[in-house]
C-alpha cells in the first residue's frame, strides 16, 4: 500500500470549494475526506449555502465514474 502521508489540500471556484483532508495513519471516522461546498454567489448564480462529505473511498469511486464518464476525445 503506498503511504501518501498527511494532505490538507484546498481548490476554489467561482461556485464550489473542494477539499481533501487525509491523515494515512489516523483510523477516526472524518479524517479522511473529501468536502464540496457551495460558495456564496455575485448574484449571476443563486446556489445555497450546502456541502457535503465524502470518505476516501467515496471519493475515489466518484473519481473513477467521473474519468470514465467525462472522456475528452481527440
Amino acid at each position: 500500500m503506498i503511504d501518501y502521508g498527511n494532505i490538507s489540500k484546498t481548490k476554489t471556484t467561482k461556485r464550489f470549494t473542494y477539499s481533501v483532508d487525509r491523515n494515512s495513519t489516523s483510523k477516526r471516522a472524518g479524517s479522511n475526506v473529501l468536502t464540496i461546498s457551495t460558495n456564496v454567489g455575485d448574484g449571476q448564480y443563486n446556489v445555497p449555502q450546502a456541502a457535503f462529505t465524502l470518505t476516501v473511498k467515496e471519493a475515489q469511486v466518484l473519481q473513477g465514474f467521473l474519468n470514465d464518464t467525462l472522456v475528452i476525445s481527440e
